[in-house]
């Protein structure tokens, strides 16, 4: 029988779901880094073709790496802490389709942010930010409630645990779907070939970074994050 000061030490130590918080968290930089050794790997032939002009997309692929470590910390630890262990061909099939939602739209949210500052102006007339945004179209109004509702979707279906696993599957791929539907709408706008190319990079890039946070997934926790039997 344990003595009643083991039994503080045990209340006092880090608990199951604590573990695996920080457990989410670290494989969750194993994801970016994995995200960013991906897309430097897509983009490396293509610094040899052309003007290297491809090649350049890896500068906003490694911003765009940088700007996911806050939030995705944040993320990954508050779904561990609620989550439990899963099977490992699931969790890494959820993390690659999560990966590339979050790749592709991020990289349409950048072409949007891109899109929205006016340009230099010419002759000394300088139209403004006010009247440079009114002469856009629709399109580009509704990129940002419809890339937010994607984002709120593809959330509440990792982390709507009172849900069933099929209803949360169609409310991930509704999502899917709108980050899809928005970020094609953003990229039809001023369609060149590298904007092109670079969401489908930041997709697979994505894809690779997700399987590798989603292993992770399958693994924090230990034995004592297994999923309660029922019945």
């Amino acid at each position: 029988m344990p003595r009643p000061e083991h039994r503080d030490e045990e209340r006092r130590g880090v608990t199951p779901r604590t573990r695996r918080a920080f457990g989410c968290v670290t494989w969750t930089y194993m994801g970016i880094l994995a995200f960013l050794a991906a897309a430097f790997l897509l983009l490396l032939p293509f610094r040899y073709v052309g003007s290297g002009e491809l090649y350049r997309l890896l500068g906003a692929l490694s911003f765009l790496g940088m700007v996911l470590i806050l939030p995705g910390t944040a993320l990954a630890a508050a779904l561990g802490y609620r989550t439990y262990r899963n099977e490992r061909r699931t969790a890494t099939r959820l993390g690659a389709g999560v990966g590339a939602v979050v790749g592709y739209a991020c990289f349409a949210s950048l072409s949007w942010l891109q899109g929205a500052v006016p340009p230099p102006p010419e002759g000394g007339a300088d139209p403004g930010f006010v009247a440079f945004w009114l002469s856009q179209g629709p399109i580009f109004f509704l990129f940002p409630p419809v890339i937010l509702a994607a984002a709120a979707l593809v959330l509440y279906a990792l982390f709507a645990t009172g849900r069933n696993s099929e209803s949360r599957r169609r409310i991930a791929l509704f999502g899917t779907a709108l980050a899809f539907v928005g970020g094609a709408a953003i990229i039809a706008t001023t369609f060149e070939i590298l904007s092109l190319f670079g969401a489908v990079l930041s997709a697979l890039a994505g894809a690779a970074g997700g399987w590798m946070a989603g292993v992770g997934y399958a693994r924090a926790g230990g034995d004592e994050m297994l999923p309660p039997r029922k019945g």
